[in-house]
């Protein structure tokens, strides 16, 4: 039997498109309960489309965040002990798109700065105008598990942004999983990189085999963040099997009804802010205005160096 390869679109810098377990293969399913027979029975699976009647929202929001470390830090303690630390600075953004008008503009951005660490005595560090406020972090505070604690910050930063943005009957699209931002109305949560293979081989035969344009029907996924989930395929990928594919998600605490509603809101309005090849190295996937976005956040930041010094200036007082 022969064997077709295929060159994944992305730039490998950033990884693939589908990155499944390096041990397990792609072709492995994830330990996770899937329902798949929500929206349609298991045996008739088969891409779908949006039906005539529904048009995509007069507004959409793109919300999204960037974080980035600092510096590295350790403290001593009057006992002796000493502790690990990140100077961390992260930021989170809103992108207002009037899809009447044509028009995308920033609708909100906020940084924040924090010193995280286990040490029970550390306090706030100010660098020159700047200061980092401390976030306790449970536990010995590993130094490899520091910067997963900067997570949590920066989601409640973006909740923050989006909710100081909203407005009747826009649609709100979470570039990343929802986690604990499910509570949000009228949100999905955007999976650009597809790490797991939720569904059984049958399955993901019709995801694989979606044309531009087509969704998955919706199926639960039983984990601890779990909630409605489906496929789409993105316009203007070709070639590799999960090419342009996006999982996205909603609350499981909608009806059933509502999440396929939603699913036919994403099938009308994700392709258009697909990205192409010249523009970007993540394409089709990695949306316009998140692109966009993300770039302005990082700006937003400010500059490494400076900040650096500023830290070991402060660290020596």
């Amino acid at each position: 039997m022969t064997v077709r390869i295929f060159v994944d679109g992305w730039d490998p810098a950033y990884g693939a498109s589908f990155e499944a377990s390096a041990t397990a293969g792609p072709a492995a399913p994830s330990s996770a309960e899937v329902d798949a027979g929500v929206e349609v029975p298991t045996d008739a699976w088969r891409p779908l489309t949006a039906p005539p009647a529904v048009r995509a929202p007069h507004v959409v929001l793109l919300v999204d965040g960037v974080r980035r470390i600092d510096a590295g830090l350790w403290t001593q303690e009057e006992d002796g002990a000493s502790y690990p630390g990140l100077a961390a600075s992260y930021a989170a953004g809103v992108v207002r798109c009037d899809l009447g008008r044509g028009a995308a503009e920033l609708a909100g951005a906020r940084v924040e700065r924090g010193l995280f660490t286990a040490s029970p005595s550390a306090t706030d560090v100010v660098a020159g105008q700047l200061r980092y406020a401390v976030h306790r972090v449970a536990g010995t505070g590993e130094l490899s598990k520091l910067p997963a604690a900067v997570q949590a910050p920066l989601t409640a930063l973006e909740v923050e942004v989006s909710n100081a943005a909203r407005t009747d009957g826009d649609l709100l699209i979470v570039d990343g999983p929802l986690r604990n931002r499910r509570q949000l109305p009228r949100t999905i949560g955007y999976i650009k990189t597809q790490h797991s293979q939720y569904l059984p081989a049958a399955l993901s035969t019709v995801v694989t085999g979606l044309r531009a344009g087509e969704r998955s029907p919706v199926f639960k996924l039983g984990t601890a963040w779990g909630g409605w989930s489906w496929y789409v395929r993105l316009p203007g990928s070709a070639g590799a099997p999960w090419a342009g594919i996006v999982r996205v998600e909603c609350s499981a605490e909608l009806p059933p009804q509502e999440a396929i509603g939603l699913a036919d809101l994403s099938l009308v309005t994700l392709p258009r802010f697909a990205s192409t090849p010249y523009k970007d190295p993540r394409a089709p996937q990695n949306l316009i205005p998140i692109a966009g976005l993300e770039r302005r956040l990082r700006a937003l930041l400010g500059d490494p160096r400076l900040l650096y010094r500023a830290l070991t200036l402060a660290a020596a007082r």
